[in-house]
């Protein structure tokens, strides 16, 4: 058993932390994916279609972006290293149910479990890093995790769909099943590290914000479907917005709150929180629906359609590695968000050459400018947040940052969708067509060409709309993180944090 001080790192771990973190924080981006790309073959083969359907890969973000910010605080209660085996556990048994699930309600249960393993993993994965890590090590170990997210989110539909397509879609997930039953093995090697108090668990905190981000999510999944003034619809949103003003009510009264509000309140902290939800508003719509726009109005095959993607999705594989060295090289991380935002800016604003029959290189320049302001953004962003924060909050901090993440990209799927099914809506005149403009499911003849024509006039008002709102979100974030910063990076204002305080490391070898 041995202590640290609160501004100090436990002993270093270096090689044992990265090699059995990264594994896992793969895994979580590749399972959405494979959902993703399994859905037609799940559907086929359990007899399932519509909601029921949809909600395997629904079911799954939605637990993850909910409780990632429980098992965020948890680990810094529970131990770190013990969160995150158990959210390995959870996501090999989600995983391994989904494969041998005889029913798409089956299917949803394990989905959810494995949604909930996720979060505990990638929540404790920050946690553990910041913690086993200082100044230009953190740096790297930060840009190698926004690596291997980028791995997951290039080819995680590449591997999924040859997966599915050559062994059917059980097979994925028994791969992540395996994955998962195998990384706490190394585990031992990870010291464990915790907060120095174990308080009493804050359950009504915990209980009103589960409720109220899974009402408010569940509304986001069902608006574009049911429609956005559709009883249901409003009720979860009506209903998670009170139980989300429940939670921020309970919190302040709380001697220990799952979130300390004055985290919200560190101002460089939010700016990267801000940075990492304007990432989100910049890539998640073009690499959600991109893929099917080439395929409804330009006629590409899904291989060809997905072929293309990596343009966008190859940079996320280099260029965190980049921005972790050019900020250990003394360049100031404020330009380094700021760049890749106005770079995803650009990319989309670019990204307007879009027309029907489009080639590849042509959308070269566009997705290659938005894959490196994603890069950059993974590679620097969740680094240079915990920075801001005190160890003993390392893991209520890491689950903040991906819950907020989570949230984001739910919300801007919802509008992102939303928004090009009414803009087609106010071209053709007809709902029930404009759906299926959206879809990609365009009807051949002459038609074709006209609808295709009305589609791409709403991708381009939505991708000016996406430019303008990156561009905001780069100044934004460039003012809040401006001013100089005293130990630890706080700026003027913020409240010091404590520096003595002392987190229990135990579990050493």
């Amino acid at each position: 058993m041995g202590t640290f001080n609160g501004s100090a790192p436990p002993r270093r771990s270096s090689p044992a932390a990265l090699a059995v973190v990264l594994p896992g924080v793969l895994v979580v981006p590749m399972s959405v994916a494979g959902a993703a790309v399994a859905l037609p073959g799940i559907g086929e083969d359990l007899h399932a279609s519509g909601a029921p359907l949809m909600w395997a890969v629904n079911v799954h973000n939605l637990l993850f972006a909910t409780v990632t910010l429980v098992a965020g605080s948890f680990s810094d209660l529970h131990g770190r290293r013990r969160v995150f085996v158990l959210g390995c556990g959870l996501f090999a048994a989600g995983s391994l149910a989904s494969a041998l699930a005889p029913h798409i309600l089956v299917l949803d249960l394990a989905r959810a479990v494995a949604g909930t393993g996720a979060a505990c993993v990638l929540a404790s994965s920050g946690a553990i890093l910041a913690t086993a890590y200082e100044g230009a090590a953190r740096t790297r170990a930060f840009a190698a995790m926004g690596t291997v997210v980028g791995v997951g989110v290039a080819f995680g539909p590449t591997t999924s769909g040859w997966l599915a397509g050559g062994l059917g879609w059980r097979a994925g997930f028994l791969v992540y099943a395996a994955v998962l039953a195998v990384v706490p093995l190394g585990a031992a090697g990870i010291p464990e590290s915790r907060a120095p108090e174990r308080p009493r668990t804050d359950r009504a905190g915990t209980a009103a914000f589960v409720l109220g981000l899974a009402a408010v999510m569940t509304g986001l999944v069902q608006g574009p479907e049911s429609g956005w003034t559709a009883a249901p619809v409003l009720g979860a949103l009506g209903l998670g917005a009170v139980l989300l003003g429940v939670f921020v009510a309970v919190e302040r009264r709380s001697a220990h709150p799952v979130l300390d509000l004055s985290l919200v309140r560190n101002r460089r902290f939010a700016a990267w929180c801000l940075g990492s939800v304007v990432t989100c508003a910049g890539f998640i719509g073009t690499l959600t629906f991109l893929p099917t726009y080439l395929q409804g109005a330009s006629g590409q095959s899904a291989a060809r359609a997905g072929l293309t993607m990596l343009l966008m999705t190859v940079p996320v594989l280099v260029v965190p590695q980049l921005g972790g060295l050019l900020v250990n090289r003394g360049v100031p991380p404020r330009l380094l968000i700021a760049a890749a935002l106005l770079l995803i800016a650009a990319g989309t604003a670019w990204l307007t050459v879009l027309r029907p029959g489009i080639g590849a290189w042509e959308l070269a320049g566009p997705l290659a400018a938005v894959g490196s302001g994603m890069g950059l953004s993974f590679g620097i962003g969740d680094g240079q947040a915990m920075r801001h924060v005190e160890p003993a909050r390392a893991g209520m901090a890491a689950g903040f940052l991906n819950t907020v993440r989570g949230a984001a990209e739910a919300l801007v799927l919802a509008v992102f969708g939303a928004l090009l099914a009414g803009l087609v809506r106010a071209r053709v005149g007809s709902e029930r067509l404009a759906r299926e403009v959206t879809a990609g499911n365009l009807p051949d003849g002459p038609r074709h060409d006209a609808l295709a024509g009305q589609l791409t006039g709403a991708w381009h008002t939505a991708l000016w709309g996406v430019a303008g709102t990156c561009a905001a979100g780069a100044v934004a974030v460039a003012v809040l993180l401006a001013g100089r910063s005293g130990a630890g990076g706080r700026g003027p204002g913020e409240r010091r944090q404590p520096t003595r305080r002392r987190t229990t490391v135990s579990g050493r070898t």
